[in-house]
């Protein structure tokens, strides 16, 4: 299957279980791999036959800046449900969410997770 990726694309948002997390806003890194047949898009060289990357770039900066989540689990959820929603080309996709910033007493570079859905 053809994909198209987005790596770290970088966006401030208030994400977490602590108070502090929720009021003060901090970084989170995403990257986005979407499933689609891009031949079409290949051979036609047309925009209405792919994911125009800009939409997509802004739809997640949206999620992340302006709504708000406990986990990071849900950020993801809700990033992947928007996009499949939103493209309807998408067959399917993964979504990872980078917290570097976690509230974790430790030497670590971020914390993580990595989901996968699926076009109904």
């Amino acid at each position: 299957m053809d994909s198209i990726i987005a790596r770290g694309m970088t966006f401030q948002g208030c994400h977490g279980v602590m108070v502090q997390e929720k009021n003060t806003p901090q970084t989170f890194r995403v990257d986005l791999e979407m499933f689609l047949d891009l031949q079409s898009a290949g051979k036609n060289d047309d925009l209405q036959s792919t994911i125009n990357y800009d939409q997509v770039f802004h739809l997640v900066e949206k999620i992340v800046a302006e709504e708000s989540y406990a986990l990071i689990e849900a950020l993801a959820e809700k990033m992947a449900q928007a996009l499949l929603f939103a493209f309807p080309l998408i067959d399917s996709l993964e979504v990872t969410v980078y917290k570097p910033e976690a509230p974790v007493q430790g030497e670590f570079e971020y914390f993580a997770v990595k989901i996968r859905r699926f076009q109904k």
